[in-house]
């Protein structure tokens, strides 16, 4: 079965050799009791550890039932251990940290027997040795007896060839010697059993083969096998495997018991998740409080059709470069500067028509914006003046004709009541009710007071002029009239009336809105109706020249053209607007919106496409970006904490491993590969980095509380920091595996550990 043949070992010692086994020669039966004897340093213990591959041979050659060992790698030495060797130690060397049950189960587990089997078969063994009543007590809960017990059933349960003994009963009493002794011997019936030891009486009482040893050479042996009689079966070998589950149960168990330093260590590891976790927390809140926001309020917000629309790139053409990054040629490429695109919408009748024809459902309010000119004139403090810089704004139509729809939706009515009338303004004040003085003077009020009543603004009055009024021709050309009494008591001139004053509604309050006074779309008609067929607008389509100002128009070119067009509708003739806003009712509506006018351009040139600005989208994507621009930055210094705590995890694993040198050397013993070592306290990292994870997201959790109550009261938003649970999931993988990645360099030494010299270790 075991062949030993001129086996030679050595170790070197700086400039000396020392040799410890001189040319062994040995041949084993397969199933015999052979205690080999000698002198402390004679080579015993050496022997053995060649014997089971822990240490190997300089010279000569191993022979496993007629297998030579000479080519055998490092995997093959584990497989044999594993499948061939039982070892009893004298000092037991068991693992501290997992129960009986569990160390037994060990060859087993590494053998790859399934669980279940594999629990039964170490319950069997411990019940074999008289265990029964202890299998899930940890080693240092039994007697010295007890413990070589668990030892010598951990070396059968796999059931080995070889049992290798090394001073089974050094360390015991001699009433516990005797009974280790009593199961040794009955174990050789069917095993080859190898046992050194010092004590002869026990090798003579029990041995079936004395062996004696000095200076590293066979002596004397008492009873020699005959070669020819051993077994003939040739040597197979199974594969030796450690599950990750396997790893993580030993790790687990080590971790217990250092739960302080496993926590602190988690703790601090958890420091820059816990940055991160917030930032992405706050980033992710505010993301979130933008949709609900735009959904709710900035959805409501216009989509903006402009005669001129201006942008940075041309959305007509293909933006997406098909040119390769780091391109393998020896030529260049001109590149156009970037340039702001303007683009002349052209927003003809058909185009009004098309929108007025949209569902009325998705429309809380249709805005159109004319050049038409508005001449106000008043009377202050007894003095005709005429206003300027007074900003009127025609109130968005409803589809369905209900102006009031769009006011009562969006408006608080503070004073007074909507307009009826085309003659009926509404005053527009802010959050705090302010109003530029200038409007307050321009309404005959006294500006300089403290506060003005409601009752006050309500009923105030502006004239407003119509053009055969407000402008007199001179010679060829037209300018203000300077009688302003007669503009002012012109009864063909209407007299503006303050009825209501309204002001945007709370949940409208980032709204923008610069409107000072709002008319009707019935005053629009009827100013443009009136203006149209006036004197002035009459004589400038007549004159190819600018009749308030002189200037000559060239009419030959479009820009000309295009110029005297302005004026014309400036003054009140018929033309289309300059811009239309369509202000949608939610925010599934502004989608429909979009994809009407989007319809729209599927059917045209690409000349009379009309191309508008969702402003809501605008806004949220512009403020989203510079979200998006800190929490990088942020996120990015947070990032350095964690390769901190990656580095120090590291040096807590190879802490780890100079403890548990021993633990490393018997599971080398018990046929563990290097890659299993390694895997154990990967197993260990990747432990840490998940509690790591989860101990951060729970502490951002609770910091969350008190950081919600601070921006509430910064924002008036509740729970404005949610943390995704994606980005949770997220972080935990990422602590994971800087943990692994810091776990390397020390899995990597603990697999390269001397299985020798790490048994040696106490």
């Amino acid at each position: 079965m075991l062949e030993l043949k001129n086996i030679k070992k050595s170790y070197k010692t700086g400039d000396s050799v020392q040799i410890v086994l001189n040319n062994i020669q040995l041949n084993f039966k397969d199933h015999e009791f052979v205690a080999i004897l000698g002198p402390s340093g004679c080579g015993k213990t050496t022997l053995l550890n060649i014997i089971s591959g822990l240490d190997q041979y300089d010279e000569g050659e191993l022979i496993i039932n007629h297998k030579t060992t000479k080519n055998f790698k490092s995997k093959d030495w584990d497989t044999y251990r594993n499948n061939c060797i039982g070892f009893i130690f004298q000092n037991y060397n068991l693992i501290e940290h997992l129960n009986i049950l569990t160390n037994v189960e060990m060859s087993l587990t590494l053998s790859g027997v399934s669980l279940k089997k594999r629990r039964k078969m170490a319950k069997a063994m411990l019940e074999k040795v008289g265990l029964k009543n202890h299998i899930y007590k940890r080693p240092n809960e039994l007697s010295g007896g007890q413990i070589q017990r668990v030892a010598i059933a951990r070396a059968l349960v796999n059931d080995p060839k070889i049992i290798l003994a090394d001073e089974p009963t050094g360390a015991l009493d001699t009433n516990s010697s005797f009974q280790i002794m009593e199961l040794i011997k009955s174990i050789s019936k069917n095993k080859l059993v190898i046992m050194v030891t010092h004590n002869e009486k026990l090798a003579s009482t029990y041995a079936d083969r004395i062996i004696k040893m000095c200076d590293g050479k066979i002596i004397k042996d008492s009873n020699p096998a005959d070669p020819s009689k051993t077994s003939q079966v040739e040597y197979k070998r199974k594969k030796t495997a450690m599950s990750f589950l396997s790893a993580l149960y030993i790790s687990l168990n080590n971790i217990r018991t250092k739960k302080g330093r496993t926590i602190l260590t988690s703790f601090a590891s958890s420091i820059g998740i816990i940055g991160i976790a917030l930032i992405l927390s706050i980033a992710n809140g505010f993301n979130k409080q933008m949709k609900i926001f735009e959904q709710s309020t900035m959805s409501t917000m216009p989509i903006v059709i402009e005669e001129q629309w201006i942008a940075t790139n041309n959305p007509l053409l293909n933006q997406t470069s098909k040119e390769k990054e780091y391109p393998n040629s020896n030529h260049v490429y001109p590149e156009k500067q970037q340039e702001i695109f303007t683009y002349q919408n052209y927003i003809s009748k058909d185009f009004l028509s098309y929108i007025e024809n949209i569902n009325p459902l998705y429309v809380s309010g249709l805005a159109y914006y004319y050049l038409t000119e508005l001449h106000l004139v008043n009377k202050i403090n007894g003095e005709i003046k005429v206003i300027e810089n007074m900003v009127l704004e025609n109130l968005p139509k409803s589809l369905n004709e209900k102006e009031q729809d769009f006011l009562k939706e969006k408006y608080d009515i503070l004073a007074g009541e909507e307009p009826t009338k085309k003659e009926d303004l509404v005053l527009v004040v802010d959050n705090k009710n302010h109003v530029p003085e200038t409007i307050l003077k321009n309404l005959g009020l006294d500006s300089t007071k403290a506060e003005i009543s409601f009752d006050e603004i309500i009923g105030t009055t502006l004239k407003l002029a119509l053009n055969d009024s407000y402008y007199k021709k001179v010679g060829d050309y037209y300018g203000i009239n300077t009688d302003l009494n007669s503009v002012y008591n012109d009864e063909k001139n209407l007299a503006l009336k303050v009825v209501g004053i309204i002001r945007l509604k709370e949940n409208y309050r980032d709204y923008i809105d610069t409107t000072n006074f709002y008319y009707t779309n019935e005053l629009l008609n009827y100013i443009k109706n009136q203006n149209k067929n006036s004197k002035i607008v009459k004589d400038q389509k007549k004159q190819e020249y600018n009749v308030l100002t002189g200037e000559f128009y060239d009419l030959s070119s479009e820009l000309g053209q295009w110029q005297k067009k302005q004026t014309l509708e400036a003054l009140g003739d018929e033309g289309t607007p300059y811009k239309i806003q369509v202000y949608p009712t939610d925010f599934n509506s502004k989608k429909e919106i979009i994809r009407y006018i989007d319809t729209y351009n599927e059917e045209k040139e690409k000349q009379e496409k009309i191309l508008y600005t969702d402003e809501a989208k605008t806004l949220s994507s512009t403020l989203e970006q510079i979200m998006d621009t800190i929490t990088i930055i942020l996120t990015s210094f947070s990032t350095i904490s964690l390769f901190v705590s990656s580095l120090m995890v590291g040096i807590i694993l190879y802490i780890s491993v100079l403890e548990r040198k021993k633990e490393i050397g018997i599971l080398r013993s018990l046929g563990a590969r290097k890659k299993d070592i390694a895997r154990v306290f990967k197993s260990e990292a990747f432990l840490i980095g998940l509690a790591s994870g989860i101990l951060g997201i729970l502490m951002t959790k609770l910091l969350l509380i008190p950081i919600n109550s601070i921006l509430y009261h910064l924002s008036k938003i509740k729970n404005l920091a949610l943390i995704n649970p994606w980005h949770a999931l997220f972080l935990i993988l990422i602590s994971i595996g800087l943990t692994l990645l810091g776990g390397m360099i020390p899995a990597k030494l603990a697999s390269k550990k001397d299985p020798v010299e790490a048994l040696r270790c106490e």
